[in-house]
């Protein structure tokens, strides 16, 4: 008997995690459909990729931009319709004709269209880890009460997903720690002393992965692997003090469990997101993503290293956060990416960016964390405190 084809949403088509996940579901044209098709302001990515996967919606945040799309589809004589803002994006990830999301918005600005997927029971398959930065127990709440299924693509919660035991009740009584690798990003040899030049085109230039710029920036700072710490504490449910982080250079190792008997269960392969997307997609079973086989007589060899707190001293901030008040992780996150910004646009330096982010998590706020309201005018607040520190450096 065949399966039905399952139909899917794509948050933010045109980055590279949209871009992989569309390579995959060409693959397998006869297991799923798209549904809708969202991206900012990348207008001709989006027009090829509505030509080619003829989706019912096609959204873009900006305005200019989705007039721009909508007449350019005409002309095309294409039937996908344009829609345009955020409250689209939540329209097309709760669309009762829908059965799976993939979250691949970057930033808080994935949090509404990802908790609406959450809520409304779909498979979510989450790149975007700022929705669980954010959102913390609210959103995982969410999760529980939608009746809906959770998946990590980010490569690393990925591989922790296939190490675990499949029954979640047993991970607390049987893990002992969650070891997240990281690669150490183009920086990890580099004298320290001269952080201070290092530019936004150098930060960029990811040894491994191929990514968007935030996400490069936060490579090279190691502020995305404090990102994922605090995803796994809420993904997986283990304290702060069972997550570790090590440096493996190769990324052959995506990331490991150890179990109390001191067994160590790691997933393995080569540098390509399309594998963690697929097994998103197909979960329990698993199809073709497109990557290139491991190849073991390649493998020059495997070493690990210590993070070293003077070259990522941004690290520490993720159990600082997890160990600190309600809506802690929400305020660094948001000090992230106003740091971030205003490195890339040559406002603060590289090495200012951690001066950004720890000064706005020791300031004070107010407010709540238990609707996504209280979440985004947290949000708000931190932004705010992070850009006075810009200013005033």
């Amino acid at each position: 008997m065949e399966k039905p084809v399952a139909s899917i949403t794509v948050l933010g088509s045109t980055g590279s995690i949209g871009t992989n996940t569309l390579d995959v579901l060409a693959r397998h044209p006869e297991r799923f459909s798209v549904y809708a098709l969202t991206a900012a302001r990348q207008v001709d990515l989006l027009l090829a990729q509505c030509l080619r996967f003829n989706p019912t919606w096609a959204v873009m945040t900006d305005p200019d931009a989705a007039k721009q799309l909508e007449e350019r589809l005409g002309a095309e004589g294409s039937r996908t319709r344009v829609a345009s803002g955020a409250d689209a994006l939540v329209e097309v990830a709760q669309d009762e004709r829908v059965d799976m999301v993939m979250g691949a918005i970057v930033g808080a600005a994935g949090l509404p269209p990802c908790l609406a997927a959450a809520q409304a029971g779909k498979r979510l398959l989450l790149a975007n880890k700022e929705a669980l930065v954010v959102g913390g127990d609210f959103f995982m709440s969410a999760v529980r009460q939608g009746g809906g299924r959770l998946l990590p693509i980010d490569s690393e919660h990925s591989a922790i997903f296939q190490s675990l035991p499949e029954d979640p009740e047993t991970w607390e009584r049987r893990v002992e720690k969650i070891i997240l690798t990281a690669s150490g990003g183009p920086f990890r040899t580099r004298d320290i002393a001269t952080f201070a030049d290092i530019t936004p085109e150098q930060a960029v230039a990811h040894p491994n992965w191929v990514m968007g710029r935030k996400i490069s920036v936060d490579s090279a700072t190691m502020m995305n692997k404090a990102l994922e710490v605090i995803e796994a504490h809420y993904l997986f449910g283990l304290p702060a003090s069972r997550l570790e982080v090590v440096i493996h250079p190769q990324s052959i190792i995506h990331s490991m469990v150890q179990y109390h008997d001191t067994s160590v269960v790691a997933q393995l392969g080569t540098a390509d997101m399309r594998v963690p997307i697929a097994y998103g997609l197909s979960h329990p079973e698993r199809v073709v993503s497109g990557a290139s086989p491991l190849s073991f007589d390649a493998l020059t060899g495997l070493t690990f290293e210590k993070p070293d707190p003077r070259r990522f001293p941004g690290l520490g901030l993720a159990w600082a956060a997890l160990e600190g008040r309600a809506g802690s992780t929400a305020v660094l996150n948001a000090a992230n990416e106003v740091a971030v910004d205003a490195f890339l646009n040559r406002r603060i330096r590289f090495d200012q960016i951690h001066v950004v982010n720890q000064e706005t998590l020791s300031s004070s706020w107010d407010g709540e964390t238990d609707s996504l309201e209280a979440l985004l005018a947290l949000d708000g607040q931190a932004r705010q405190r992070a850009a006075s520190v810009v200013s005033a450096l």
